[in-house]
């Protein structure tokens, strides 16, 4: 059996139904209402190998803020349920990935300390249908949900959809790592005894 978690979160902003599998093989059926959002998280399923079912009907007519906090907020409550004990995972990951002229750092600590550390200008209000302030948004709340310890860094940039992209796939490689198991490690990887 896989580390997966079924999460739903309904308020009168947004109804979120996701459904995620740590040791899939990187499917994403992903429908947000959001077109470039969901490229994102389609983007995040098939370069951190996770399979990531979600849906997620929101209040869009007044803006995505709702709709992608929300999403960020059910994505790392999953992640951190999926995780179960944390027993013989890596717990760090990290990942420098290049997208074109953009170049985004990514680190993760499964720590159980919520933390986000996010550096990342970006020239337009808007990718698509997102508004690129929400980015940062949507890290802040998958960090504090899953409390983890995220630092993203864009060290090179120029076009905001690379920006973005780099940032989500670098997102997927260190989570993956991250999450992964390692056969030195007996228990959790932590002078504490606990994560």
């Amino acid at each position: 059996m896989g580390r997966c978690a079924d999460i739903t979160r309904k308020t009168k902003e947004t109804d979120i139904a996701l459904s995620l599998e740590l040791d899939g093989s990187g499917t994403g059926d992903i429908h947000t209402g959001i077109g470039f959002f969901d490229h994102m998280l389609e983007g995040f399923a098939r370069h951190g190998f996770f399979d990531l079912v979600m849906s997620a009907a929101g209040d869009l007519v007044v803006d995505g803020h709702h709709t992608i906090e929300d999403t960020g907020i059910v994505l790392g409550t999953a992640i951190r349920e999926a995780l179960g004990d944390k027993k013989g995972i890596r717990r760090f990951g990290s990942c420098i990935l290049p997208m074109d002229e953009t170049l985004v750092l990514c680190a993760v600590d499964l720590s159980g300390r919520p933390y986000l550390s996010f550096e990342g200008e970006f020239t337009a209000e808007r990718v698509g249908y997102m508004d690129t302030e929400l980015v940062r948004e949507f890290f802040y709340a998958v960090s504090y949900a899953a409390a983890m310890n995220l630092h993203i860094r864009v060290l090179s940039g120029g076009n905001n959809h690379h920006m973005i992209e780099a940032m989500f796939k670098a997102f997927a490689r260190a989570l993956d790592e991250a999450v992964s198991f390692d056969p030195r490690i007996t228990d959790v990887l932590s002078t504490k005894g606990s994560l």
